[in-house]
């Protein structure tokens, strides 16, 4: 039905830390052709293309609701990085981190898109992540995960070292079909 709006959905946060580098590595994944390519000055479209490619089934919303200045604005901080995952040529994921202190540094963004799920490039992609969030030297790196991520995203946090200290409830406006079309136009 045109216009449509889901119902809101409650989630359980969860805020976590590590305070240092992960001591593990992987091999990279055999058979795929992979590229990890950190990206300056994203177009805004491309951007939107590839957190709603990595979000949409997670229920991400919140840049797909901000305007052209407020994207931006948070896009080209000099403390935010953006890096994409390419497999096989096609675009497959992000991490996008932001240092919000000397010694902190959070990663905002983390995922694949579904097309890459289930190659098992999860547990390598974060470890490429956090290495880039600890090359600044950071006392700890933060994430927040919610109950509506992937199941098993907890669960890796803290496989690879990361610790939860604050957990709450949020409520998440689901995009409507107004919102994705107007996504879609702006592309």
């Amino acid at each position: 039905m045109k216009g449509s709006k889901p119902g809101a959905l409650t989630a359980h946060v969860t805020e976590l830390e590590m305070t240092s580098p992960p001591k593990q590595s992987l091999p990279m994944p055999i058979n795929i052709q992979t590229a990890v390519l950190r990206v300056s000055d994203i177009p805004l479209a491309y951007y939107r293309f590839l957190y709603l490619g990595v979000g949409k089934r997670w229920h991400w919303a919140e840049r797909l609701r901000m305007n052209d200045e407020e994207l931006t604005a948070i896009l080209h901080d000099k403390r935010t990085t953006l890096t994409v995952l390419y497999v096989n040529g096609a675009p497959a994921g992000f991490f996008e981190l932001h240092q919000l202190e000397d010694d902190v540094v959070e990663m905002t963004h983390f995922g694949l898109m579904e097309h890459a799920l289930g190659l098992g490039l999860g547990k390598w992609f974060l470890l490429q992540a956090l290495f880039e969030a600890w090359a600044v030297n950071p006392g700890k790196v933060k994430v927040t995960t919610n109950s509506l991520d992937h199941p098993r995203a907890l669960q890796l946090y803290q496989q690879f070292g990361f610790s939860p200290v604050a957990t709450s409830e949020i409520v998440v406006e689901p995009l409507s079909d107004d919102e994705l079309l107007d996504f879609a136009k702006k592309l």
